[in-house]
C-alpha cells in the first residue's frame, strides 16, 4: 500500500441488526488489496435493497465479503495489486463490489472496474454497476431479449425498473412497466416505456394482453416473487421468458406447469453477488461494449433521486423503505 494512504477509514456499520438508526460512522481499517485487486478512494456508494436486508441482518454474506454495506461505488483508483494492467492511480472508476462500498476506501477485483462513462457525473456513476449489471445478466443475457419483442417490467421506477427500461428500448423492444401512484407513471413514461400501468388501479396482465392483441408478452423481469408469478406465467406468450430478480412478495407460489409445458416457457432468475468474478467481469465488459456507447451519446443516462452524505446513510436507508423514491439513491463522501 502507498505510503500516502491512510491505514484507517470512516465506514457505515450496523452495529446490530434492526432499523436505520443502528447505522453509524466507525473506524475502520484500510482494506488490503489481493493481487489482482484495486485500492478506491469512494467518492460516492450505491444504495440498494441487499444493503437494506444485510442492515436487518436477513442477509446471510456470501464467503469472502467484508463486514460492511455497499455493492457498488464510484471513486479514483489510489493504490493496484501487482496483478492488475488495466487501470493505474487515478483512473477513475466504477466498480461492482461484493460488498465494502460504505467506506472511505474499497477493494475491488480489477476485472470488476470500469472506466466512468463520458458524460456521466462520477457521483452519478456510482448508481450504474449493480443495476445495469443484474438487468445485462437477467434480461439481455440469460432472457436474450430482442428488437421487436414485448417486456414486462415491474417496479418501473426502482434502479433495476429505470435500467430495464433503458436497455430494453436501447435493444427495441416493446416495453410494458409497473408503478403503484400516477407521478411514478409518468416517471415510467419519461424512461421511455410504451406503456406504464399504475397496478393500483389496472389489472398490469390485461393491459399487456388488450394491447397485445391477447397474444402476452416475450418476457417478464419480476422483482416481487409471491402472488405475481402465477399470473406472468399467465401472461407469457409461446415461446416466453420469465426472470425473477428479487422475491419481496414471498418465496413460494402455486403455478401451473401445464402452460410452462404448453407454451414452451423459460423460468430462470440469478443473483449477482454470489457470482464468480469471471462472470462479473463478463458481464462488465459486456457493458462497456454495448452500453458505455449510449451513455456517451445520452441515449442512455443516469437516474439519480437523492444523494446523501456517508454520515446521513439512515435517512438514505428511510428513503429507499419508503418507495417515494423514483430511480437511484446515492451516499457520497464529504471529504471529496
Amino acid at each position: 500500500m502507498s505510503k500516502n494512504i491512510a491505514k484507517t477509514m470512516r465506514a457505515i456499520v450496523a452495529s446490530k441488526p434492526g432499523g436505520p438508526d443502528v447505522l453509524t460512522l466507525a473506524t475502520k481499517s484500510v482494506p488490503k488489496m489481493q493481487p489482482n485487486e484495486v485500492l478506491i478512494k469512494v467518492y460516492a456508494a450505491g444504495v440498494n435493497g441487499a444493503d437494506l436486508k444485510e442492515r436487518q441482518g436477513k442477509y446471510p454474506l456470501p464467503p469472502g465479503a467484508p463486514d460492511i454495506m455497499g455493492l457498488e461505488v464510484s471513486g479514483e483508483i489510489v493504490d493496484t495489486g501487482y496483478r492488475c494492467k488495466r487501470f493505474k492511480p487515478e483512473d477513475k472508476v466504477c466498480a461492482l463490489l461484493i460488498g465494502g462500498g460504505y467506506a472511505d476506501y474499497a477493494v475491488a477485483p480489477e476485472e470488476q472496474c470500469m472506466p466512468v462513462p463520458k458524460n456521466v457525473d462520477i457521483i452519478d456513476a456510482a448508481g450504474i454497476p449493480e443495476v445495469f449489471c443484474t438487468v445485462w445478466a437477467n434480461m439481455i443475457d440469460r432472457c436474450a431479449l430482442r428488437a421487436g419483442e414485448t417486456v414486462l417490467i415491474q417496479g418501473g421506477t426502482s434502479g433495476i425498473g429505470y435500467a430495464g427500461i433503458k436497455l430494453a428500448k436501447a435493444f427495441g423492444a416493446i416495453v410494458f412497466a409497473t408503478a403503484r401512484t400516477a407521478e411514478k407513471c409518468l416517471a415510467i413514461s419519461r424512461f421511455g416505456a410504451d406503456y406504464a400501468i399504475n397496478y393500483r388501479e389496472q389489472d398490469f396482465a390485461k393491459v399487456c394482453y388488450d394491447q397485445t392483441n391477447g397474444r402476452g408478452v416475450d418476457v417478464v423481469v419480476d422483482i416481487v416473487g409471491g402472488d405475481y408469478l402465477p399470473r406472468e406465467v399467465g401472461l407469457l406468450a409461446h415461446g416466453g421468458r420469465l426472470v425473477i430478480i428479487n422475491l419481496p412478495a414471498g418465496k413460494t407460489a402455486t403455478v401451473d406447469f401445464g402452460l410452462v409445458h404448453s407454451k414452451h416457457l423459460t423460468i430462470t432468475g440469478s443473483r449477482m453477488r454470489p457470482r464468480s468474478i469471471h462472470e462479473k467481469a463478463n458481464i462488465c465488459r459486456a457493458l462497456e461494449k454495448a452500453v458505455w456507447p449510449m451513455f456517451a451519446n445520452s441515449e442512455i443516462t443516469t437516474e439519480t433521486f437523492a444523494t446523501f452524505p456517508f454520515s446521513k446513510a439512515a435517512d438514505a436507508h428511510r428513503l429507499m423503505e419508503s418507495s417515494e423514491h423514483i430511480g437511484k439513491i446515492i451516499l457520497y463522501s464529504e471529504s471529496i
